[in-house]
């Protein structure tokens, strides 16, 4: 099964020239999700997980999966002001301007070993912030799982020179 073919491409969204890679379409089809969940835990059944960290929002859906597939705990990282109980953030750049992802502050502890997941990387801005909230809590990451890697925008690099491991199921090149 080729995943690309489950992903929806919106032209000009959020904005002009933008491609939107919708992965609804995928976790829509029953076969395609469960070979996109597969895909993003066989490289991880016999590493040592203690917790899956998904990213909001798409990767809570994908995150979830993995983590219950794994028999591991799942970790969320949310939008500030999202989580109710005491939090550490990190902020990471925007095209314009600055935004902040938050973790339970007692959500990973000294020692853990963390697999993030989400949906899609692209420029790698999310995806770094995610990292360091793991590493800021103590915690280490075990590497970086994606659906979707837009590897001309650069973000897989940029984890991977953070000696990130990176996987991905399926790459859009050149859009």
């Amino acid at each position: 099964m080729d995943l690309r073919d489950l992903i929806r491409t919106i032209p000009d969204y959020p904005k002009p020239g933008i491609q939107f890679r919708d992965i609804t379409t995928l976790i829509a089809d029953p076969v395609g999700l469960r070979a996109a969940v597969d895909g993003l835990v066989w490289p991880f059944l016999t590493a040592r997980v203690d917790l899956v960290a998904g990213i909001e929002a798409r990767g809570f859906i994908l995150g979830g999966a993995v983590a219950h597939e794994l028999g591991r705990g799942f970790v969320p990282i949310r939008k500030k002001g999202k989580l109710p109980a005491k939090t550490i953030g990190q902020d990471y750049q925007l095209e314009y301007g600055i935004d902040t992802i938050e973790i339970h502050a007692d959500a990973i502890k000294p020692g853990d070993r963390v697999l993030v997941v989400d949906d899609l990387i692209a420029t790698g801005g999310t995806a770094d912030a995610a990292i360091e909230l793991v590493r800021r809590s103590g915690g280490e990451v075990v590497a970086a799982a994606f659906v979707v890697d837009l590897p001309d925008l650069g973000g897989a690099d940029r984890l991977r020179d953070k000696g990130v491991a990176v996987r991905t199921l399926v790459a859009f090149e050149g859009d």
